[in-house]
Order: C-alpha cells, then sequence, then structure tokens
C-alpha cells in the first residue's frame, strides 16, 4: 500500500518483512535524514580483512513501490573513520526485488575491522527513478562540450 505526496512531513509506506527475529527494521536517524539505517543482523560480529570484501546480512525483505528503487550508500562515520563502504559503491535495490537486503561491505582500511550484531552498517534511501528508452540515432546533437572527457570541463 502506498501512501505518498509531496507535501512537507508526507510518508512514503515500504511493506517490510523481517526474516529473523533478531532483525532490526530500518531507521531514521533524524527528523531530516534522507537514509534509513540498515542494520547488520549477524549472532556475532564478522570479520573484515584489509582489502576485503564480506557480504552482510540484514535480516529484512522490502516491497520498494513500482516507479521507486531503494539506493544503498555508505555511513559517513563508519566509512571515514574505519574504511568499511559498500563495495559497489552505490547498491540497487529494485522494485521487484522481495529477498534480504544484503550490504557488500568492503575494507579499504589496513586493519582488520568487525561489524557487530546490530551496528548500523549503511544507508538507504527510496528515490524514484525515470526509466528511458534507448533509440539509436546516427548522429547526436552538437554541444560545446563535444566529446571531452573526464576533466574536460574544469581547472583550478
Amino acid at each position: 500500500m502506498i501512501h505518498y505526496s509531496r507535501g512537507a512531513g508526507d510518508v512514503m509506506q515500504v511493506a517490510i518483512k523481517k526474516l529473523k527475529p533478531s532483525a532490526v527494521v530500518p531507521a531514521y536517524g533524524s527528523l531530516y535524514s534522507a537514509g534509513a539505517d540498515l542494520y547488520a543482523c549477524v549472532e556475532s560480529g564478522i570479520d573484515i580483512l584489509p582489502g576485503e570484501t564480506v557480504f552482510v546480512p540484514t535480516g529484512v525483505a522490502l516491497e520498494i513501490p513500482i516507479g521507486f528503487a531503494g539506493f544503498v550508500f555508505a555511513r559517513s562515520g563508519l566509512s571515514c573513520k574505519r574504511g568499511l563502504a559498500p563495495a559497489n559503491k552505490v547498491g540497487v535495490i529494485d522494485s521487484d526485488y522481495r529477498g534480504e537486503v544484503m550490504v557488500a561491505l568492503h575494507n579499504h582500511s589496513s586493519v582488520p575491522q568487525t561489524v557487530a550484531a546490530g551496528e548500523r552498517i549503511a544507508q538507504m534511501v527510496i528515490m524514484p527513478y525515470i526509466k528511458a528508452e534507448f533509440v539509436e540515432q546516427e548522429n547526436l546533437s552538437e554541444t560545446v562540450r563535444g566529446e571531452g572527457g573526464f576533466g574536460s570541463t574544469g581547472t583550478k
């Protein structure tokens, strides 16, 4: 069931299923947080060695409304202080996915890190998206930038 509009204080309801009794429902850290925290649903800590990626279960499955997706981002404290961030940089949870939400955490630090049971491991933002229809063309419109790539639009 979707209840959504763009007025102040409006909220979209997203159905969630706890797959394990110890799972924690995603929660916002403050009134104006864009991302809801995702929590590790493990019986004991998970060790992640330097340079290693480990799939950390959350114990929850979601029913994200059609036209929206869940985007999984790093938590700033976890990534900046401990070097743990999603391996794919931004995870995407499609509206037709009903399996357990997993976070692929990568240890960018030079020391082993332990993720504790119930620890906040990432944040999820529910956002709308626009589906594109890709139409093959012989030519594309001209722009000032043209084919200028990486670093072509700015200098110090």
